[in-house]
């Protein structure tokens, strides 16, 4: 009997930790769903958060970006690129949120740079 208490404690410990998502993560996720930047401006605990400033800026600028993009594609001649333009975006959106789940402060590929001209 103790051998089996054993082994179950032995699992236990072998299996990785799942730590719950607080706040400023949840926030950074949101964040590039447009919820977490209401979020972000509404609430001053996650304002002091350097985790959630960060993701709340790339997804502002991603957002920028994508309004931009799909304006001046939609003015000109190359309006019929508008699709793969917004698939692009969606992959940078899954890449954001992907990172914010991990708990990384990875800058997105290309538009990551202009990020830290945005100050909130």
């Amino acid at each position: 009997m103790s051998e089996e208490n054993n082994s179950i404690q032995e699992q236990k410990t072998k299996e990785p930790s799942k730590k719950p998502i607080n706040d400023n993560r949840l926030c950074a996720i949101l964040a590039y769903l447009l919820l977490g930047i209401v979020w972000y401006f509404a609430d001053n605990k996650i304002k002091k958060n350097e985790f959630a400033k960060f993701h709340v800026k790339q997804a502002i600028v991603l957002i920028i970006v994508s309004l931009v993009g799909s304006i001046g594609l939609g003015i000109t001649i190359l309006a019929w690129l508008i699709p793969l333009y917004q698939i692009a975006i969606f992959v940078l959106v899954m890449i954001g949120i992907y990172n914010a789940y991990s708990g990384k402060k990875e800058e997105l590929p290309v538009i990551g740079k202009f990020s830290d001209k945005i100050n909130i």
